[in-house]
């Protein structure tokens, strides 16, 4: 059975930092392109990184030189590092496949707030 379970969100300062995890148990993680998504309150799901599986990656122009992807196949994990953190960036973060064809995690809540 496949689960998507995220972590590390939390509740940060403008300019602050987190770093995102995502485990993807059973999901065959290490075979397909992944990617981080995020979805604001009263707007849709976004794709904010995604990243191959050998390891190339790329960025929505909104977090390009802010947010950097990587994965662990060995270990089926992914990790989003988050840095410069805005306001704009609130929003819940799910990890899937790139397309995200898998069910949906619970995803894991970004507030950036003074």
């Amino acid at each position: 059975q496949v689960q998507l379970v995220e972590s590390g969100g939390g509740l940060v300062q403008p300019g602050g930092s987190l770093r995102l995890s995502c485990v993807g148990s059973g999901s065959g993680f290490s075979f397909y392109a992944m990617a981080w998504y995020r979805q604001a309150p009263g707007k849709q799901r976004e794709k904010v990184a995604a990243i191959t599986r050998p390891g190339s990656t790329n960025y929505a122009d909104s977090v390009k030189g802010r947010f950097t992807i990587s994965r662990d196949n060995a270990k089926e994990m992914m990790y989003l590092q988050m840095n410069s953190l805005t306001p704009e960036d609130t929003a819940v973060y799910y990890c899937n496949r790139q397309p995200p064809v898998l069910p949906w995690g619970q995803g894991t809540q970004v507030t950036v707030s003074s």
